[in-house]
Formats: C-alpha cells, structure tokens, sequence
C-alpha cells in the first residue's frame, strides 16, 4: 500500500491529495498544470512537502521528522522524456540505481543481464542512449525503474516521446508488465488509450485537488 497525505504550496495554489493506493495502476488525468507531476516528484521524494506524509509499506518516507531521499525510496520513476544519461551506456543506465543503493557487483550485473534480455535490449548493452530510437530508450528507462524491484512504480506519460505507431506497439508491451507486477503504480496520462489500457482506477486532479474518481 502506497499512502499520501501532503500539501505543497506552489505559484498558483497549494497543492494537497490524500490517497490510498493499492497494488495495481492507478491513472491520474487533469489538464495541463492540474499538479500531476508535483504529485508524482512528492511521492518519489524529488520535491518536498510543506506538511503530511508519505508512506509505502507500512515505511514512512516523509512526514514532519523524516524525509527519506530517493535513492533510499524503493520507487521506480519513468520519466516522460525517460531522463537517461548521455555519457553512460545501456547498461551502464539500467545498473545506475543498483549501483547508487550499494548493490555488489556481480548482482548488478546478473540484474542487468536479465532486464536487458526482458526487453529485448541485450543488443545494444554497450551502446550510449542517444544512439538508440525512442522506443528503445523507452524500455532501457523501465528497465532501470524496475532493476532494484521497487516497491511501487511512477510513470509521467511514458509513452509521450513515441510516435503514434511506436506507442501502439509499445503500449501491449507496457500492459503485460504491468500487469505482472504486484505493486502501487501510478500512471500519469492526458491518452485516454493509455488510460483504458493501464489502469483499474482514474482520479482527476483539478487545480492541485482531487475532485473526485473519474469515470
């Protein structure tokens, strides 16, 4: 269970949700600028609260005494421009969070391996990111979301970077592993496709609230 209770002021207005999020996908919709990101950035620890909590199972993460970082987190997070780094290879990307937790070597190897074969980029374990195409940076930033087994998942509009093609293809890919995965995951989309795909639960966000669980 991922639990979320924070408020956040920001330029024009205060952000505040309170949630219980159970393993599963949770789509979060709202127009542009509604806070979707600022709470995903909350729940990864990338942005602090003003007041409240966070919780992931049964581990407070955030609340007036504690503010756990986000290598210390046990969540993954997709970005949606996948935020890989340049200068590192494929490999190199997918281990990163391994590495960054004190992982030893030959498990973040194994781990590496593994992922690489999962998706399908064995291939290019040795290339840099900007040599490959966008659907293959889309699976090398899922790869290094899931390599330390988080224990909940954050995607910002995976799939935004693709072409309507590629999303097509990529969105049946993304769907099964979601679907084996039996942890929190939470789905930020304006694609209602993504949204029917993905989710067993959509709230909408309006202004930094929660008005009510869409339909």
């Amino acid at each position: 269970m991922l639990r979320i209770d924070v408020a956040k002021k920001l330029r024009d207005f205060t952000f505040s949700a309170r949630m219980d999020l159970p393993a599963g996908v949770t789509a979060i919709v709202g127009a542009s600028g509604s806070g979707k990101t600022t709470l995903l950035r909350l729940i990864a620890g990338l942005l602090r609260p003003d007041s409240g909590s966070v919780e992931l199972a049964g581990r407070s993460l955030s609340n007036g005494r504690v503010f756990v970082p986000p290598y210390r987190r046990d969540i993954g997070f997709v970005f949606s421009e996948y935020a890989l780094f340049p200068h590192l290879s494929v490999a190199q990307n997918v281990g990163y969070g391994l590495r960054a937790r004190g992982y030893p070597a030959a498990t973040r190897r194994q781990r590496v391996t593994a992922l690489l074969e999962r998706f399908e980029i064995g291939a290019f374990a040795g290339r840099r990111t900007n040599e490959l195409s966008s659907g293959q940076r889309q699976r090398v930033a899922l790869a290094r979301a899931l390599a330390f087994e988080p224990k909940a998942l954050l995607l910002d509009e995976p799939l935004s970077a693709l072409d309507p093609h590629m999303r097509d293809r990529v969105r049946g890919e993304l769907r099964a592993i979601l679907a084996d995965l039996a942890i929190p995951t939470l789905l930020v989309t304006h694609d209602e496709a993504d949204r029917s795909a993905f989710s067993q639960r959509v709230l909408r966000l309006a202004a930094g609230r929660i008005v009510k669980d869409a339909d």
